[in-house]
């Protein structure tokens, strides 16, 4: 595949009243820039599952999906939020399709803790479909609902988003893995932005339990990716313009790079 491809992660924390981040995917596709989309919406999923009367609980920070609730992430992750993030990418000037990880066996998933239900790590990528879409001039935007198997049946199977990311963006030999948040970046004890860090020093952060909450899954897939994926940054996307800032001068945000380039 030709050309240097961007991966970016977007959440719905990210995605509020004046924000930029779509029209600033849309400058960049526009500006011939290969982009694929990564999206969750695990609000809007706690959101539907409340109106329907399904209590969500959550181990360790991740959603425990039974049949019931599977139900509901599918719908509202490859169906309502991914559909309206095209279309309002479209309206906006893009040319994106929605696709979820199920899609073309974009992704196959592993159950590794049963007591979660219908939950799975990412197991393999083949970018095949996401390859053909941006060759196409495409911007593929991609629900993490993937596939796999629980208790020997193959099933639908709700995967974390910024693990999704990570791994197509390794699969893809992405040149950046974006992660758009709602803060500038990961933080020290006194608020303040860390703008790069090793490997080895998330390890420490996380175990001094600087780095936690929400942050720990984007570091953790920034660490992942960064064997592969040259940049990997986590930056607030809230910003006016943050996307674009990042292409055009990199200003703020916290870069995770192997320790050996740091």
């Amino acid at each position: 595949m030709t050309g240097q491809i961007v991966v970016v992660k977007i959440g719905g924390s990210t995605l509020g009243q004046g924000d930029t981040s779509l029209a600033d995917l849309v400058l960049l596709q526009k500006r011939s820039q290969k982009v694929v989309v990564v999206h969750g919406g695990g609000g809007e999923v706690s959101s539907w599952s409340s109106r329907l009367g399904i209590q969500s609980t959550f181990i360790a920070g991740l959603r425990v999906t039974n049949q019931e609730e599977l139900h509901v992430v599918t719908a509202v992750l490859a169906g309502l939020v991914n559909k309206r993030l095209v279309l309002e990418l479209n309206n906006a000037g893009g040319t994106a399709v929605g696709i979820a990880g199920v899609d073309g066996g974009l992704i196959a998933a592993d159950v590794m803790n049963p007591a979660l239900g219908f939950v799975g790590d990412v197991g393999r990528v083949k970018p095949r479909l996401v390859s053909a879409l941006l060759d196409a001039g495409f911007l593929p935007v991609i629900s993490p609902v993937c596939y796999g198997k629980r208790e020997g049946v193959r099933t639908l199977l709700n995967v974390n988003a910024d693990d999704v990311a990570a791994e197509i963006a390794i699969a893809l030999r992405a040149s950046r893995l974006v992660y758009l948040t709602d803060v500038p970046g990961v933080l020290d004890t006194h608020k303040k932005v860390l703008p790069r860090l090793s490997t080895t020093d998330v390890a420490r952060l996380t175990q001094e339990g600087i780095i936690r909450g929400g942050m720990l899954p984007k570091t953790r897939a920034c660490v992942v990716a960064s064997q592969i994926v040259k940049e990997t940054r986590i930056i607030d996307g809230t910003t006016q313009h943050a996307l674009l800032r990042e292409f055009d001068d990199q200003v703020g945000g916290t870069s995770i790079v192997r320790d050996e380039l740091a």
